[in-house]
Order: structure tokens, then sequence, then C-alpha cells
């Protein structure tokens, strides 16, 4: 059974593109436990598109606004629960959290809480930007404190070959995929990258 979930050190840094590669790759199928706004072309919309084979499981909360869970589920008048979340039984996943590793769900609890609650080993993704180290081993310094598994790294978008050298040794997480910047991102392109992922 190969389930993972795929957090990022922060938003727009490119999850669901990864997401995408990790579920063509490993012939998985997917599920966004929240989603906050884009309803009709969020990141399910653009699953759905690249990874056509891919069964896309529904997010058990569907909230109207594009911001942090937590607020937007206010605006919706409902309240984020742990309980509600079930992982779909498919032997092989791909789970997208909404936003960073402690964005708020609720009044009490975070994408934190939702991945120790799910019990997955966690893909962390990271973007090079000025800042961006400081934020990647924050992210796996948090994940271990709480001993999290993580099955390895995914560095996204323009590359930094130090820090990620840097953040490789510190962290001994493996490198499961680089992924460079495309000028457009489809479905070939995700399927250009699916057979290069090592996990």
């Amino acid at each position: 059974m190969k389930q993972f979930i795929v957090a990022g050190i922060g938003t727009e840094i490119g999850k669901t593109v990864v997401s995408a590669i990790l579920t063509a790759g490993l012939k998985a199928n997917y599920w966004k436990p929240v989603q906050a706004g884009d309803l009709d072309t969020g990141d399910a919309y653009w699953i759905r598109n690249w990874v056509p084979s891919a069964t896309v499981h529904p997010s058990t909360y569907a909230l109207t606004q594009p911001m942090s869970p937590h607020s937007a589920a206010e605006i919706d008048g409902i309240t984020i629960s742990l309980e509600r979340f079930k992982i779909p039984t498919d032997q092989t996943l791909i789970v997208e959290l909404a936003g960073g590793i402690m964005v708020p769900l609720n009044d009490r609890e975070t994408n934190l809480d939702l991945i120790k609650h799910l019990n997955l080993p966690v893909i962390l993704v990271s973007k090079n930007y000025l800042g961006s180290l400081n934020h990647t081993l924050l992210s796996y310094e948090l994940l271990k404190k709480h001993g999290v598994p993580m099955a390895g790294i995914v560095f996204n978008g323009p590359e930094n070959p130090s820090g990620e050298k840097f953040i490789l040794n510190h962290t001994g997480l493996p490198l499961i995929l680089r992924v460079n910047t495309e000028s457009e991102i489809n479905e070939a392109i995700i399927a250009s990258y699916a057979h290069k992922i090592n996990v």
C-alpha cells in the first residue's frame, strides 16, 4: 500500500503539480480533504485534466472562499472536525493538504493535527525563494518533533543547488523528485516527470 500526504512549506509551493506527478507515476488516486475556494476549477479540476486515469475523491470540506480553511469555514457557517476525515480505501493514494503545515482548520487544530489524524507518511514540497531554506527546515523539524513519518522531499521550481544540498544533508530525507520551472503544465509535462519519481 502506498498512501502519502503531500505537504508544502507554505502556500503556492506547487503541491498540486507535484501531487499530479505522484498520482500519475504511482498510478494512484487523489484526495484533497479540504478545498477552500475555486470549487469548479480548483486542484481537483487540474488533477482530472492532468491525470485522466485517476479517481479524484470529493473533498470532505468544499469551502466557498479562497482563504485559510478556518476562516473560509467560518464564513460558510460550519466548523471543520477531524472526526469527519475518512481516508479513501485506495491501495495507492495521494492526499494533498490545503496550505502549509500550521494552517488552522478550526479554533484549535491545524493541518499538523490532520496529518497526525490521517497517520500517513508525508512528502514535503519545497520551492526556492528568499527564506525558503528556513521554511523548509522549520517544516521538517516540526514534523520530526511530532513523530510524523516523512517519505522524502520534492524540490519544485528554480534550482538552488547549495540550498538543496544543505537541506538533504541536514534532514537526511531522500530526494523524491526535482521539478523544473515549466512554461506550461499539461498532461504531457506531468507524464514526463512521472517516471522520475523515487518513492
